[in-house]
């Protein structure tokens, strides 16, 4: 590979980076090509890009970003590598249990989600229950609307006992 191509692969990934801001590196090697394939049907299912990249390439991607938390997975690099970009945070983690549990693969090396580097396949669970934007406001809309739901609930289980009382307030008076 020369150094116009090595360039272009370079700037290609930081430009994917700066569009999709989480990204798991993660270990595919010794898939089988049937295996390979449901991974990448289901990566596209749930609009995760893979890419596989040299090691070295990514690395210089990483260090070149000046963020510290990104150069924290430097160290992952090592071995087959692909790289998994998605905007939905946990995408990827859920992808990762669900077929780590079938196939063997893929292995979480490490991930670099809502600025948060995470090292090592121990983290796999923290990344799996790590919210989305739309499950967090989903989550305070749900907050915000049960004091509303518990007024309203009283209000119309006394609506008969106050219809009740009224009318009978009001046949005493005559």
């Amino acid at each position: 590979m020369n150094k116009e191509l090595k360039a272009k692969v370079i700037s290609d990934l930081a430009a994917k980076w700066e569009a999709i801001p989480n990204f798991y590196v993660t270990d595919i090697s010794g898939l089988n090509a049937e295996d390979t394939t449901k991974l990448r049907r289901a990566c596209f299912e749930k609009e995760i890009e893979l890419v596989v990249v040299k090691n070295t390439l990514f690395s210089k991607v990483l260090k070149d970003s000046n963020n510290p938390e990104a150069a924290q997975l430097v160290d992952v690099l090592k071995g087959s590598s692909a790289i998994m970009f998605s905007n939905t945070p946990n995408a990827p983690a859920k992808l990762i249990k669900e077929l780590g549990s079938t196939m063997g693969k893929p292995e979480l090396k490490g991930a670099l989600v809502q600025d948060c580097a995470y090292v090592g396949a121990e983290n796999l669970e923290t990344l799996v229950n790590i919210k989305s934007r739309e499950e967090l406001i989903g989550d305070i809309i749900g907050l915000l609307q049960s004091p509303a739901r518990n007024v309203i609930s009283a209000l119309e289980s006394a609506g008969g006992k106050l219809a009740g009382i009224v009318k009978t307030l009001s046949e005493k008076e005559n």
